[in-house]
């Protein structure tokens, strides 16, 4: 049976993580016994000291032991903590050396949407891939550089370590971690007891693009306020260099450092994200938005979307429309 410490973190943390994780995990374990075999799960609740009162000030959680009681542990859950990130880091900083000693020692690590920040403060992310909420993506790269940040999927695997992106998509990664550690059969099931959709691996139709502006950068801030407002037409990467009496070169590279984003991303992107903002409204059909967006090849434009959202214009319009 594998043995998981499910941290309880000090501050305002996802107490649906921590309660979702523990329902489903030992559910798993009485649907593995009706299926003949054994428990699969062995859930702690693992916090700093024996009682986490969280900042709302609407509960408090008693964690079944301390890091200090944990001798041997196989996977370790870190559920979102909401507080500001370096608050967040420092309020639990003694959980990261007793992370590290525990992957060392052959753990897994486990991270929900933005728990990522108090893995990613471990070190054992560098060069790996991770996943977070798509809309501290930007927050995120500036802090961890070193980090591969994946903002388009719901989750990542490599090397013992598992992220999932925003919200609710710990869902999905529980469900991996189910069929991992009990099979397909028990993921299934699982998934159509908790209405879970099984398989799915990408948040991008969640996702919306405001742009990393946050950088003090004012020549790319009004490069940014160019394209953004200029949208629908076909402007080059050349013509905006001229615009603000940039070499192209330097108007990439200054682009790039600003807003982990080329020129041309941006302006894709920023195209992407109106399109959807006209399919939502459900008012114009997908080749009005076409046009609006300026584009007049229908393949390239439901390229671009589906390369951006993981949807067809048309099934994203169904989806989301109001």
């Amino acid at each position: 049976m594998k043995h998981v410490s499910i941290l309880i973190p000090n501050g305002h943390t996802s107490l649906v993580n921590i309660a979702g994780t523990h329902q489903i995990f030992n559910q798993i374990n009485g649907i593995s016994t009706k299926m003949g075999g054994k428990p699969v799960f062995d859930v702690h609740l693992v916090g700093l000291s024996k009682e986490a009162k969280q900042d709302t000030g609407l509960f408090t959680v008693y964690p079944d032991c301390t890091i200090g009681e944990v001798k041997k542990t196989d996977m370790i859950i870190i559920p979102a903590i909401h507080n500001e990130q370096y608050e967040g880091i420092e309020r639990n900083k003694e959980f990261i050396p007793w992370m590290i000693d525990h992957y060392k020692n052959g753990a897994e690590l486990v991270s929900f949407c933005i728990g990522a920040y108090l893995l990613a403060a471990t070190g054992l992310l560098k060069g790996r891939k991770c996943a977070t909420h798509w809309a501290h993506a930007a927050n995120f790269r500036k802090m961890f550089p070193d980090v591969d940040l994946v903002d388009d999927r719901i989750m990542t695997a490599e090397d013992r370590i598992y992220t999932s992106g925003g919200a609710y998509s710990y869902l999905n990664l529980l469900l991996y971690l189910i069929e991992k550690n009990a099979g397909r059969d028990a993921a299934i099931l699982a998934s159509k007891m908790f209405m879970i959709d099984i398989d799915k691996d990408s948040q991008s139709p969640f996702i919306i693009f405001e742009g990393q502006k946050d950088h003090g950068d004012e020549l790319i801030m009004e490069a940014q306020h160019i394209i953004e407002n200029n949208y629908t037409e076909k402007m080059t990467v050349d013509e905006l260099a001229a615009e603000l009496a940039l070499s192209r070169r330097s108007l990439e590279r200054r682009f790039k450092k600003a807003t982990a984003n080329t020129v041309f991303e941006y302006m894709q992107r920023t195209k992407v994200e109106a399109a959807k903002k006209h399919l939502e409204s459900g008012r114009k059909t997908v080749h009005e938005v076409m046009y609006d967006v300026g584009y007049n090849d229908p393949k390239s434009f439901r390229d671009l979307f589906r390369n951006h959202t993981g949807m067809s214009p048309a099934d994203y319009r169904s989806k989301f429309a109001y």
